[in-house]
C-alpha cells in the first residue's frame, strides 16, 4: 500500500471502530436497575418463622400458676418463711414471663404469596416438625400459617393464612428461561428480612442427589441461610424458582446456589390444594450416564441418553419389554442429553398416559410404548447357594444363595466378586464385594456361565458389564484384551 493511502486507511479504520462504539446506547452498556423491580415485588415475599415441636412441648408441660407456684427459698430469714408460709400458702406466683422466648421462635426462612386468598409457598424443610409456623406479610401483619401439605420429593410445601386480597406474585412462563437471563432473590437471609440479592442464571435442569424430579436452576446471586422458599425473579418481576438449597463448604453463600423452577412448584403446589399430596408418574427403570467408554462399548456415536441399569418388576417398563442395557434416548418426544434428564420428565406425566420411548438396543433404535403408573414405595425383591471359583478377567467369584440375593437386593441370577486381580476387570472399576449380573448383555448366574461368556467376547473390543454395588445397579465398560500373538504369552 503506498505510504500516501496508509495514514487515510487507518484514520478510516479507526473513524468506523469508534462509530460502531458510539451507537450502543447507553441502556445496552448499563447494569440493570433493580430498585423499582423491588418496590413493585417486595410485597408478595414473606418471612417464615416456626416454634419446634419440642420447645412446644416443654412449654405444655410446665406448671401454671393454678398448680402452685415456686417453692419457698431454705436460704430466707425465719420471719420472711413464717411472712410467706402465711400470706402464700402456694408458694412464690411465677414470674411473669412473655409468651414466647427468642430461643421458642425461629427465623428459619422465606416464602411468597402464591395465591392472593392466603397461599404461601415455601420449602418443606422450613417448615417440617414444626409445632407452629408464623408468616409475616410486608405490612408487618404476624398471623399463624396451616401447612395444606408437603412434598419431600420437590421440597416444596404450601401453607394457608386467614387473609385474603393479597399482593401475589405474577409467575412466569415455563420454557422461557435462559441461561445469562438477569435474576433477583428477595428473603431473609440469617433474619434479614427483604434482603435483596442479584446474579444471572448460571445453568438449568441441574441434578442433585436429593430432588431428582426437580431439574434445578443454578444461580450465582447470592443465598443464604434464611433465603430457603423465598422467590427468585426475572427482570420482569415474574417468578422463575424457588430458592432451595446453596453449595457451599462453610454454609455461606459462595456464588452457587439452586432454585425450583416456579412451574415445578406450582404443579406440586396446586396438587397439594386440590388433594392433600402430589401424585407422580413412574417408569420403573434405575438409570445411569451414557459415558464415553459404554458409547463405545455400545456401538454409540456419541455419549447420550441414560442406561437402564435394572428393570423394578413389575413396573410400568417390564410390562413394555424395557430390557437392563437399553439406552432410552428419547422419552415422549424429548431427547436425552444426560441421564438425569429422564426422572422429572417422567415424573410430571400423569399415571395411565401412554408414551413413546425411543430405545436403543443391540445396535438398533426401536420405539417401545410405555403406560406410566403412579410412583409407589421402594419394592425389595428376593431369591437362590454359593459355590467358589477361579475366572478369567482377573476375578473370583462365588454363586449368591437365596439369602445373599434378597440382601443384594437382586431378583435372580449373579454372582458375588471375592477378589479382583489385576487385569481388565480391575481396570473397569470391579471391586470385591461387587455382584456381577450381566456380561456383553448376558445374564450371569454361575461360574462356568461366565466363562462361556467370556470364551465369546471378541478380542479387542469394550462390552457392557453390570454389577449391583451398595444394593444400586451400575454398568461399567469392560475393554477385552486383545489376543496374544504367536510366540507370546
Amino acid at each position: 500500500m503506498p505510504s500516501a493511502v496508509w495514514p487515510r486507511a487507518a484514520s478510516l479504520c479507526v473513524a468506523a471502530l469508534l462509530s460502531v462504539a458510539c451507537s450502543r446506547t447507553p441502556a445496552e452498556v448499563r447494569l440493570p436497575d433493580f430498585a423499582d423491580l423491588v418496590e413493585e415485588v417486595s410485597p408478595s415475599v414473606v418471612n417464615i418463622s416456626t416454634i419446634p415441636a419440642e420447645t412446644a412441648a416443654a412449654t405444655e408441660a410446665e406448671p401454671g400458676a393454678a398448680e402452685g407456684g415456686a417453692p419457698v427459698p431454705d436460704n430466707l430469714p425465719e420471719w420472711m418463711k413464717r411472712f410467706l408460709e402465711q400470706h402464700a400458702p402456694n408458694g412464690l406466683p411465677p414470674a411473669e414471663e412473655p409468651e414466647e422466648s427468642p430461643e421458642d421462635q425461629q427465623s428459619l426462612g422465606s416464602g411468597f404469596v402464591l395465591w392472593k386468598d392466603g397461599y404461601i409457598i415455601t420449602n418443606t424443610h422450613v417448615v417440617k416438625d414444626a409445632k407452629e409456623v408464623l408468616v409475616r406479610l410486608s405490612d408487618r401483619r404476624e398471623l399463624t400459617a396451616t401447612v395444606v401439605g408437603m412434598d419431600e420429593p420437590s421440597d416444596i410445601a404450601l401453607l394457608k393464612i386467614d387473609a385474603d386480597k393479597l399482593p401475589a406474585v405474577k409467575v412466569a412462563e415455563a420454557g422461557k428461561l435462559r441461561v445469562g437471563q438477569w435474576v433477583m432473590a428477595i428473603g431473609s437471609p440469617f433474619g434479614f428480612d427483604y434482603s435483596v440479592t442479584a446474579g444471572i442464571v448460571s445453568a438449568k435442569g441441574r441434578s442433585l442427589f436429593t430432588e431428582q424430579y426437580v431439574p434445578f436452576i443454578q444461580t450465582d446471586a447470592a443465598i443464604n441461610p434464611g433465603n430457603s422458599g423465598g422467590p427468585l425473579f426475572n427482570l420482569k418481576g415474574e417468578v422463575v424458582g424457588v430458592n432451595s438449597q446453596i453449595y457451599s463448604q462453610t454454609g455461606g453463600n459462595s456464588g452457587i446456589a439452586f432454585a425450583i423452577p416456579i412451574e415445578v412448584a406450582l404443579r406440586v403446589a396446586e396438587q397439594l390444594k386440590d388433594k392433600g399430596h402430589v401424585t407422580r408418574g413412574w417408569l420403573g427403570v434405575v438409570v445411569q450416564e451414557v459415558t464415553r467408554a459404554l458409547a463405545q462399548s455400545f456401538g454409540m456415536a456419541r455419549a447420550e441418553g441414560a442406561l437402564v441399569a435394572k428393570v423394578i418388576p413389575g413396573s410400568p417398563a417390564e410390562k413394555a419389554g424395557i430390557q437392563p442395557g437399553d439406552v432410552i434416548l428419547a422419552f415422549d418426544g424429548q431427547n436425552l442429553g444426560v441421564s438425569s434428564e429422564l426422572p422429572p420428565l417422567v415424573g410430571v406425566v400423569d399415571p395411565g398416559a401412554d408414551v413413546p420411548l425411543k430405545v436403543l438396543r443391540e445396535g438398533k433404535q426401536i420405539t417401545v410404548k410405555v403406560e406410566i403408573g403412579e410412583l409407589p414405595e421402594e419394592v425389595a425383591t428376593g431369591g437362590e447357594a454359593p459355590v467358589r471359583s477361579r475366572l478369567p478377567l482377573g476375578l473370583g467369584v462365588e454363586r449368591l444363595s437365596a439369602a445373599d440375593r434378597a440382601q443384594a437386593r437382586v431378583a435372580e441370577g449373579g454372582v458375588r466378586v471375592l477378589a479382583v486381580e489385576p487385569g481388565p476387570a480391575l481396570e473397569a472399576g470391579v471391586r470385591e464385594g461387587d455382584v456381577l449380573l450381566t456380561l456383553s448383555g448376558q445374564a450371569i448366574d454361575s461360574a462356568e456361565r461366565l466363562k462361556e461368556v467370556v470364551a465369546r467376547l471378541a478380542p479387542g473390543s469394550s462390552v457392557p458389564l453390570l454389577i449391583q454395588r451398595d444394593g444400586a445397579p451400575l454398568f461399567l465398560a469392560l475393554a477385552v484384551p486383545e489376543a496374544p500373538a504367536e510366540g507370546k504369552k
